[in-house]
């Protein structure tokens, strides 16, 4: 294991004795102040009496808010400080927990943030104190892993080396005010490196006290509590039933108007490139009513825009409802497109799901992720056109533009069926913004094969794509079967000509916008401009900024006033660029009031102008 992360230099700063000690005082709360027999006993406290409160850590010392960005729960009984006497007599959580308080860093995709909001609903229900913003404060720490890529790897590897340290040489940094917590922290990997990996984590110089995969997390208070012990903790064992239905997440996001529902877990499609379907397990799907009361409990706290997220979120199949299943062998595919697992029961799909989150929530923004191309027949596409609340926005991952890597790749489908399905995608969704993933330097991929892959962006025109250089995997079939023969260097540049090759098609898709009215939900204020503009989404998912100035509401009327975060705004736009759209706004306005009603309005109202 490397030595300790040089990012712990940041925390290596001078510290007198005098400055020790006023921050001591600082921390100790009132009632232990007035039990002191003398003020110069202080030191003798026991680390036990420490209180479980204390302000952000990044407030004090700038250079650790510059350098990470640490996620509040908005339940952090100190997230509104006022004074240090009012803080002093205000009871918290945080002081009367004994199992301590927590610290989480996620890597990775969605759903990886959704299950530490998971992951957080369980230590709360099982009494762990609440969230800190900085693993100096906290006796548990959590990192939620990704084993996509070997790159997300090695940024784990690095962040464990400096919880180690504040875990081995905590007495120290407890001495001269480095760490705060009152106990050496646990740590705790979660996620797919923590199923991938499991025993190498568990070797690497004790750092780890629990390792445990995705579908465990019920297990996490019993596995803590085996460390008070002096065991470690490993539960990894994939589950064929599990997808925590009946738990509420717990929102880590500061953006309270929208929110991840998790519908789905695992995959079937065993892609030869792909880590997943051996970290997440086979597919299963959520019951639709479960799905639907979390939306509903979204609804009531406010929240505008909800992100349906599966590891092949549009293969949903929820057979928990229905008496009688129709058989596999009618589940519809793409056209021209196969499936290598084979559907044994078909139950209400996922277009049978959205039609029923579209109908209850009328007022409510869906998108989904992350689907697979195989999973589009025309009766979702027509519902995504008819349903003004389900955004005009498709995720088609298409990995590569060679049949030949594509069949290498064990994708399901050729270059001509992929782009036969996009032509159909426009020709239903005619205002539809696609994006894709791309894999630069797969086993055996020739330079033919690689300008494939850049003429099929070319002839797509994506609003986005995700691009990386290929990393072998472990267990994967390509593992078992290929050579990973394409050397460092040609992948990436192949995957700069990628990139390159993307930003000079994408560029057409925002210019088509100017002089259009879109419909933007407000996230917050344009960092570029927080003073003066606002910034959200429109329909399609692009990035659109305004100036905010006072406007009336086009449907309800009452009182002229500014934009806020959560609100609709009717925005018209004046100018593009490669990334973003900037437009004036026009009014604030709801949902359903900009599309009316009926299924045409959608594209009429976006073309009028």
């Amino acid at each position: 294991m490397a030595s300790i992360s040089p990012l712990s230099s940041l925390w290596s700063r001078p510290c007198s004795a005098a400055l020790r000690r006023c921050r001591y005082l600082h921390h100790l709360s009132l009632h232990q102040l007035l039990n002191a027999s003398h003020l110069s006993s202080l030191t003798c406290f026991s680390r036990a009496q420490l209180p479980l409160s204390r302000p952000s850590l990044s407030s004090h010392n700038p250079r650790l808010s510059a350098s990470y960005h640490f996620v509040r729960s908005s339940t952090t009984a100190t997230a509104s400080v006022t004074t240090e006497s009012e803080q002093e007599l205000t009871p918290t959580s945080e002081f009367t927990s004994t199992k301590g308080r927590i610290y989480h860093e996620t890597y990775g995709c969605q759903m990886n943030i959704n299950d530490m909001e998971i992951v957080l609903s369980i230590m709360r229900n099982a009494g762990y104190g609440s969230t800190v913003p900085d693993p100096e404060s906290a006796e548990v720490i959590f990192i939620n892993t990704c084993a996509i890529r070997d790159n997300a790897e090695q940024k784990v590897w690095q962040r464990l080396n400096y919880f180690w340290f504040l875990k081995r040489e905590w007495k120290t940094n407890v001495e001269i005010g480095r760490s705060f917590s009152v106990r050496p922290p646990k740590i705790v990997v979660l996620g797919c490196m923590a199923e991938r990996l499991k025993e190498k984590i568990f070797d690497s110089d004790k750092m780890v006290d629990v390792v445990c995969g995705p579908d465990a997390y019920r297990d996490l208070p019993r596995l803590l509590e085996e460390v008070d012990y002096g065991h470690k903790g490993m539960n990894t064992l994939l589950s064929l039933e599990e997808t925590y239905a009946d738990i509420t997440p717990v929102r880590i996001s500061s953006n309270s108007i929208s929110a991840f529902v998790s519908i789905m877990r695992g995959c079937n499609n065993m892609c030869s490139f792909c880590i997943v379907p051996f970290t997440r397990g086979r597919e299963r799907s959520r019951p639709v009513e479960s799905i639907v009361k979390e939306v509903h409990h979204l609804y009531k706290e406010g929240v505008k825009e909800v992100m349906l997220l599966g590891q092949n979120v549009n293969s949903y199949n929820d057979t928990s409802e229905m008496e009688e299943l129709e058989p596999g062998s009618n589940w519809m595919l793409s056209e021209g497109f196969s499936s290598m697992c084979k559907v044994k029961n078909k139950g209400l799909r996922f277009a049978d799901l959205l039609a029923r989150l579209s109908d209850e929530f009328p007022e409510m923004r869906f998108r989904f992720t992350s689907p697979h191309p195989k999973d589009f027949p025309d009766e979702l596409l027509y519902l995504m056109r008819e349903r003004y609340n389900v955004c005009n926005y498709i995720h088609l991952p298409a990995q590569s533009g060679s049949s030949v890597v594509l069949e290498r790749m064990r994708r399901g489908y050729t270059r001509e069926a992929y782009l036969e399905l996009v032509n159909k995608i426009r020709e239903i969704i005619p205002d539809v913004g696609l994006s894709s993933d791309f894999i630069c330097g797969f086993c055996g991929e020739t330079e033919e094969d690689h300008a494939e892959t850049l003429s099929l962006v070319r002839a797509v025109g994506y609003d986005m794509a995700y691009m990386f250089a290929y990393s072998m995997r472990e267990k994967t079939h390509a593992h078992r079967n290929y050579t990973d023969d394409v050397p460092e260097e040609v992948k990436q540049r192949r995957l700069t000509e990628l990139i390159e090759t993307f930003r000079d098609s994408t560029g057409h898709n925002y210019d088509q916008q100017i002089g259009t009215v879109q419909l933007v939900l407000v996230e917050g204020p344009n960092k570029r401009a927080p003073d003066t503009e606002l910034i959200g989404k429109s329909d399609r998912g692009h990035r659109v900024s305004f100036v905010n100035v006072p406007m009336r509401h086009s449907t309800e009327g009452g009182e002229i006033r500014n934009a806020v975060i959560g609100d609709f705004v009717e925005v018209k736009i004046v100018s593009s660029t490669k990334a973003s759209l900037f437009g004036e706004a026009l009014a604030r306005t709801t949902l359903s009031g900009f599309y009316s009603s009926g299924t045409s309005s959608r594209f009429e109202k976006v073309l009028a102008c």
